[in-house]
């Protein structure tokens, strides 16, 4: 199996639907390495121990984490099913940023930035991450979130362990859009 459809099964079955594989994530999200490689085998994807930690390694977007003995593996975010990643609120910089296509706008403008099917939303320190993710969805717009601010009303924040912010979400009167497209 590929690397990047190594990870994008990966992240099907860590972030949603382990069931699917007949594995059961543990409270922290995470699973044996024995068992997913077995649960994979047993879908047919041929993957060795090697491969698993090259992805683990190599994912740009340092989706996964290996315990520290290397015997289980999670997810470090984005999880549709509930998993306790055990991160402490901590305090944002001042501002955050939030890539999204320009179609999803007027939704945004009137309900602001919500999880839906994920545990949170997640933001970026910068706007050219948040823009390459924005890019995926169609036409991308960058979307400033005045974290601190937030944060001072008593929103909370949390960054993963691959760097990604998150929060439970983000009212619109915290956002901002690109000078072309006014929120």
């Amino acid at each position: 199996m590929q690397n990047k459809a190594l990870s994008k099964t990966l992240s099907y079955v860590l972030r949603h639907k382990p069931e699917e594989f007949g594995l059961a994530l543990d409270a922290q999200g995470w699973v044996s390495v024995a068992e997913l490689l077995r649960a994979l085998q047993n879908q047919r994807h041929e993957v060795t121990p090697e491969q698993l930690n090259e992805v683990v390694a190599t994912n740009d977007k340092q989706r996964f984490s290996l315990s520290a003995d290397g015997t289980k593996i999670r997810a470090n975010q984005g999880h549709s099913v509930a998993v306790d990643l055990g991160l402490t609120p901590i305090t944002p910089p001042e501002l955050l940023y939030h890539g999204t296509a320009t179609r999803f706008l007027a939704s945004i403008r009137k309900d602001g930035l919500r999880s839906g099917s994920r545990q949170h939303v997640h933001l970026s320190a910068d706007a050219v991450t948040a823009e390459a993710v924005g890019r995926r969805h169609g036409k991308p717009v960058v979307l400033t979130v005045q974290a601190s601010r937030l944060h001072r009303a008593g929103g909370l924040f949390y960054l993963s362990a691959n760097g990604v912010w998150l929060t439970e979400a983000v009212p619109a009167e915290y956002l901002q859009a690109e000078d072309s497209c006014r929120m």
